[in-house]
């Protein structure tokens, strides 16, 4: 790389923005919650594929964004369109143009049947610094509820259940629930060395 290369690509990031973000899954309480920092120019549909790992989902399940009356979506012909007649294609729509301003919200929604909400805000707009790293999980509480638990709803009689031996569905949710399951856990390393991000 010359040098006018090298003043370009420097050019190119010192004008590049990042934005920090909290995401907490509605309806959760005490709240389960993140906050990460990823480029303001990255794609919905990247930002869903770190969106998984960042709350702990498996990705089984169909998702979209939604801001106002607006809709964001996987259009894979592969996927059941008929759930996404009036959405845009999430891979051709980026994070900075759905969310232009500090405390903005942006819904993402997870697997239509439990009906996971979770809403994000723009906490902040920080200009992008050399070696500033990102996308990275920067703190949270709590760990996700388990795939198809059935909702929240679902997740609290879940906990209630593993939480009283004399629960009529004590055993049940023993033997179905993760392994040594803890809803207080929030390990921070962990969860940043998952991320896979493709381009």
């Amino acid at each position: 790389m010359n040098w006018e290369e090298k003043h370009m690509a420097k050019k190119k990031s010192n004008s590049q923005t990042i934005y920090q973000i909290k995401i907490t899954l509605k309806g959760s309480r005490p709240p389960i919650w993140r906050r990460f920092l990823v480029a303001s120019d990255i794609t919905l549909g990247r930002l869903h594929r770190f969106l998984q790992p960042l709350m702990g989902w498996w990705d089984g399940h169909l998702h979209q964004f939604r801001i106002g009356n607006t809709y964001y979506a996987d259009l894979n012909p592969e996927e059941d369109l008929e759930c996404f007649d009036d959405a845009s294609d999430e891979n051709k729509v980026r994070l900075n143009e759905v969310l232009k301003k500090e405390k903005q919200k942006l819904i993402y929604e997870y697997d239509f049947g439990d009906g996971w909400e979770h809403e994000l805000v723009l906490e902040k707009i920080l200009p992008a610094q050399e070696g500033m790293r990102h996308p990275v999980c920067l703190d949270g509480k709590r760990r996700c509820p388990p795939e198809d638990c059935g909702g929240i709803g679902g997740y609290e009689n879940m906990l209630a259940g593993l939480k009283n031996p004399d629960h009529p569905e004590h055993d049940e949710w023993r033997e179905w629930a993760p392994e040594g399951f803890d809803p207080e856990e929030f390990d921070l390393d962990e969860i940043n060395a998952s991320f896979r991000f493709p381009k």
